[in-house]
C-alpha cells in the first residue's frame, strides 16, 4: 500500500462520517455502485455548475441513468463565478427538500461547501464527485463560507463518500492544482503556528490529527513539477494530502490542523473580494502568498534573541480589550466584518498577569522551540520556488496586490479569529509592527529574504 493510501485508510478509521474515498481510473463508472452501496438509493440529486458538469456531470448522470437510478439536477451558471455563502447554501436546500434524492455535489470548492451545508441543514448524508485537487475541504466537516460578508468555517458534516477520479482530476485545469498544492503546502505554516500554540499551553497539539497532516507532508509536496503537468501519480498523492487534512480536521473538531495565519491572511482578502485581471483571486492563490508571507514573518522571528525579550516593556506597550476593539473598529468600521472580530479578539484577549505569564514562558522556553520551529519551516524563497513548479502565484503581484495592501493586511488579520498564531506572538511581545515594516515597506512588493 502507498503512503497516500495508508494515509487516505488511517483517516477513514478514525472518522465518524466518511465511509469511502474511492480514488482511481474510472470512478466515475462507479457512480451506481456507491450510491447503492452508501445510500441504498434509487435516486439522486447533482448541483454543478456549468463547468463541473462538463468535467463530471454529465458522465455521473449518464452512469446513474443507464443504472436505473432517477436524476434530478440543478446547473449553477459558472460565470459569475457562484459565491460560497450560506445565502447559496440555503438556496441549495430548498432545492434539494423539493427534488428529493441523495445531495451529489459535482465540483470543488464552492459547490462541495454550499451542498455540505445545505445537507447539513436537512440532516442528509450526500456524495461528492470532486472534479479537482484544488482545496483540502472534502473531506472537511467545515464549511468556510460566508454570512452577510464575514467569511468564517461553519461545522456541518463532510460528504458519506468522495469520488476522485484521477482523469476528471488530472486534466483539470491547471491552476486549480495548482491552488491545491498551495492549500497543502499552507500546513508548513500552519504547523509551526500550533507548534507555537502548544509550547505556550494555549492549545495542544493533538497527537492523533497531527501526524494525518504532518507525517507525510514533505513527501505529497515533493514532485511540484509533475503536478504542474497533470501526472496522474503526483495529482493523485496531492489528492490524498489534502483529503488526510480534511479527515484530521473532522477529528481534531476544528480547522486548527490545516489553518493558522495563512489562512487568516487569506480569508481577509476573499472577505474584502480581492479580484486580479478581473477575476475573484481564489482560495488557493491567497493561501500561497499569505503562507509566504507568514514564513517570512518566522524568519524574521527566528532571527531575534528571544531569550532575553524584555517582559516588562512588551506588558507596558500591551493594549487593554477596549483599546483592541477601538483597533478593530478603524479597521472595519461598523461592518459585519468589524463586529464579527471584535467578538474574536474579546475572545483571545488576556489580562495583564496571563499575560506576563505567558511572555515569561516564552523567553525561558526559546531556546528550545527555536529548533521546534526550525525543523517544521522552509525558507520562503525554497517555498517560492516550489510554488513557481506547481503552476501556483509565488508572489503578491501575482494576485494583485501591492506591498502596501499586504502590509495592512498583516496587520489586520489577526483580529479575524481568536486562533493563537505567529500575529499573536509578535503582536504580544511588542514585534509586530517592526516586523512588518522591516519586511513589507509601504508599496513595494514582496521581498524574498533568504
Amino acid at each position: 500500500m502507498s503512503n497516500a493510501q495508508a494515509v487516505i485508510e488511517r483517516g477513514l478509521r478514525s472518522s465518524k462520517s466518511v465511509a469511502e474515498i474511492a480514488l482511481d481510473q474510472g470512478v466515475l463508472a462507479r457512480a451506481p455502485q456507491l450510491l447503492s452501496t452508501h445510500f441504498g438509493a434509487s435516486a439522486a440529486c447533482l448541483v454543478a455548475d456549468e463547468n463541473t458538469w462538463k468535467a463530471a456531470g454529465a458522465a455521473v448522470e449518464s452512469h446513474l441513468a443507464a443504472a436505473g437510478k432517477a436524476v434530478t439536477k440543478i446547473v449553477l451558471p459558472a460565470s459569475p463565478k457562484p459565491k460560497p455563502s450560506v445565502e447559496l447554501a440555503s438556496e441549495l436546500a430548498s432545492f434539494l427538500t423539493s427534488s428529493g434524492g441523495v445531495p451529489v455535489a459535482v465540483g470543488s470548492g464552492v459547490i462541495n461547501d454550499v451542498v455540505k451545508h445545505a445537507a447539513f441543514s436537512l440532516q442528509r448524508p450526500y456524495l461528492c464527485v470532486a472534479t479537482a485537487a484544488s482545496m483540502d475541504g472534502y473531506t472537511s466537516a467545515g464549511a468556510p463560507l460566508s454570512e452577510k460578508g464575514f467569511k468564517k468555517t461553519i461545522q456541518c458534516r463532510p460528504a458519506r463518500v468522495i469520488a476522485g477520479d484521477l482523469e476528471v482530476l488530472r486534466n483539470a485545469p491547471k491552476k486549480m492544482s495548482g491552488w491545491g498544492f498551495s492549500d497543502l503546502a499552507g500546513k508548513i505554516p500552519a504547523g509551526a503556528d500550533w507548534i507555537l500554540a502548544d509550547a505556550l499551553g494555549i492549545e495542544p497539539i493533538d497527537n492523533a490529527a497531527w501526524p494525518m497532516v504532518q507525517e507525510h507532508l514533505r513527501e505529497f509536496l515533493a514532485d511540484p513539477e509533475d503536478v504542474a503537468q497533470g501526472q496522474a501519480q503526483a495529482i493523485g498523492k496531492l489528492f490524498a494530502g489534502l483529503a488526510a487534512v480534511g479527515l484530521a480536521m473532522e477529528a481534531h473538531g476544528s480547522s486548527r490542523p490545516a489553518s493558522g495565519a495563512d489562512h487568516q491572511i487569506a480569508h481577509l482578502w476573499e472577505m474584502e473580494g480581492l479580484s486580479h485581471g478581473g477575476e475573484p483571486v481564489s482560495h488557493g492563490a491567497c493561501v500561497a502568498i499569505g503562507s509566504l508571507a507568514v514564513l517570512q514573518l518566522y524568519q524574521w522571528l527566528l532571527r531575534q534573541d528571544l531569550s532575553s525579550l524584555d517582559v516588562e516593556h512588551a506588558l507596558h506597550r500591551a493594549k487593554t480589550l477596549p483599546e483592541k476593539v477601538d483597533d478593530v473598529r478603524r479597521a472595519f468600521g461598523s461592518s459585519e466584518i468589524g463586529e464579527r472580530s471584535i467578538e474574536e479578539v474579546r475572545m483571545k484577549h488576556v489580562e495583564r498577569d496571563e499575560l506576563r505569564a505567558r511572555l515569561c514562558r516564552f523567553k525561558h522556553d526559546w531556546t528550545g522551540l527555536k529548533p521546534r520551529l526550525q525543523r517544521q519551516l522552509m525558507t520562503p524563497d525554497a517555498f517560492a520556488t516550489m510554488l513557481a513548479a506547481a503552476g501556483a502565484p509565488n508572489s503578491p503581484a501575482a494576485i494583485g496586490v501591492n506591498g502596501s495592501r499586504l502590509r495592512k493586511t498583516v496587520l489586520e488579520a489577526r483580529f479575524l479569529r481568536s486562533r493563537y498564531t505567529i500575529l499573536d506572538t509578535l503582536e504580544e511581545t511588542g514585534l509586530l509592527h517592526r516586523a512588518v515594516t522591516e519586511l513589507f515597506p509601504e508599496g513595494e512588493d514582496l521581498r524574498l529574504v533568504s
